[in-house]
């Protein structure tokens, strides 16, 4: 009770430094200015009327990771629509570029975390179950969904040893907030585990939902174009990179071309295709880029109708949203960002979808099973370093077979994973009980 009070007061002195902080990230990316209101709860223009099944994901991972979800829940009950809710105006676009041409979709953003602001959210639409993706957790609005008896649950559900351990320190505090959800819904057995241990109760293992993201025919067949576009130069994407990492990898670049020309023969170097995380970050990294001495191309200036024409520029990045699958069936091989430095990694199953062996640098606690499994498979290398990265690289890129056993180690892997959309959505079946499953 005294941390929930803490916590309330920490809200009413920390709202007013929440919207300038969306006044401050607005500098660099304008969508933070837009629908204000909602964060404040306030939907006046949106429609009340349903029946809804609410999922909410915070940002573009948890997003794409929900797109199978809510394709089966928009067929699994036809009378009803899906409120898919963000925290991001990047999350928001990944959801209009995913759901944009289906009308029974509405988004919108979640309200902060205060009590008097989540009830205005929950009694505006009224959902009849609500699933947060993954990490999603906030004290208040799941405390108000049980109040309001909107079954919750905690879907794709992961807890790192790391959060683990900070999420433990609160005790039973903790153990209380998660009872406060309907189920839990892991990840892996590890995560489960991990959540018992905390108390929680009614944790079920269903898998890891991105593992049935389906790349659209489109992306795959404009990918297959723009391989050809490099013509005989193998093509590297590092993806999802974060601040800090373009530079270690354009460094360990510039010194991997100068000692390896000779292994290349009459071929030109390999090509990288690069792919920043944060959008706002695209201009600096083009600009890091041209600093380094490297040509630039951006797809950004690509049209589609002219993907397939030659590219001969060093680098090419990839500065567009909604279009992960398309350069990853573009590339040979692929690195996964945020795990050179301790950020956790990003997800690696994407590449794997398509067919595209990857390496991952030593932090990857946020997608530790994946990464263990994929490792273990033959789709996944380990790296320790940028330099180690070019390194292992050169030496895949360079030995045709051994790239298509990786090549075909990374789409079994893939297969080999799925389901676990269709075991969600069994296991959320009490809770939509009786609102029209097209059984």
């Amino acid at each position: 009770m005294l941390l929930r009070i803490l916590y309330n007061l920490l809200w009413v002195l920390i709202l007013p430094a929440a919207l300038l902080r969306l006044v401050w990230r607005a500098r660099r990316e304008r969508g933070y200015l837009h629908h204000v209101g909602e964060r404040l709860g306030r939907y006046g223009d949106l429609p009340r009327q349903g029946p809804w099944i609410w999922v909410h994901a915070v940002s573009v991972g948890e997003t794409r990771a929900a797109q199978p979800l809510v394709a089966s829940l928009l067929a699994r009950h036809p009378a009803h629509r899906i409120l898919l809710t963000h925290m991001t105006p990047t999350g928001r676009q990944t959801g209009k570029d995913l759901f944009g041409g289906e009308a029974r979709v509405l988004q919108c953003y979640l309200p902060y975390d205060v009590p008097v602001l989540v009830r205005r959210f929950l009694r505006h639409f009224r959902p009849e179950a609500g699933m947060l993706m993954e990490t999603e957790v906030w004290p208040n609005l799941v405390r108000a969904a049980r109040q309001e008896g909107v079954p919750l649950y905690l879907v794709n559900a992961r807890l790192s040893p790391r959060s683990y351990r900070r999420t433990a320190r609160f005790g039973h505090a903790a153990a209380a907030m998660y009872a406060d959800f309907a189920g839990v819904l892991a990840q892996t057995q590890g995560d489960a585990e991990r959540f018992r241990a905390l108390g929680v109760p009614g944790v079920r293992v269903t898998g890891n939902l991105k593992f049935d993201m389906q790349p659209s025919a489109d992306q795959i067949a404009r990918g297959e174009r723009l391989r050809r576009a490099f013509g005989d130069r193998p093509v590297l994407a590092a993806a999802s990179t974060r601040e800090g990492e373009e530079a270690m990898l354009l460094d360990a670049l510039s010194r991997w071309q100068r000692l390896c020309g000779d292994r290349w023969g009459d071929r030109r170097p390999p090509a990288l295709l690069l792919i920043p995380r944060h959008p706002q970050r695209f201009d600096a990294v083009a600009a890091m880029v041209a600093q380094t001495g490297f040509t630039v191309q951006r797809r950004s200036a690509i049209d589609d109708g002219a993907l397939g024409q030659p590219i001969d520029a060093d680098v090419l990045l990839g500065d567009s949203m909604g279009e992960m699958a398309m350069y990853y069936a573009a590339a040979d091989l692929a690195f996964i960002g945020g795990s050179l430095l301790p950020l956790g990694g990003q997800n690696l199953i994407e590449a794997c979808a398509v067919g595209t062996p990857v390496l991952i640098g030593p932090h990857t606690f946020n997608f530790a099973q994946a990464t263990e499994d994929a490792i273990a498979a033959g789709a996944c290398r380990r790296v320790d370093s940028a330099e180690d990265t070019m390194q292992q690289a050169a030496g895949i890129l360079a030995d045709p077979d051994r790239l298509a056993r990786m090549r075909e180690a990374a789409g079994r892997f893939a297969g080999q994973h799925r389901g676990a959309t269709a075991r969600t959505v069994t296991a959320l079946v009490p809770a939509l009980a009786g609102t029209g499953q097209a059984e």
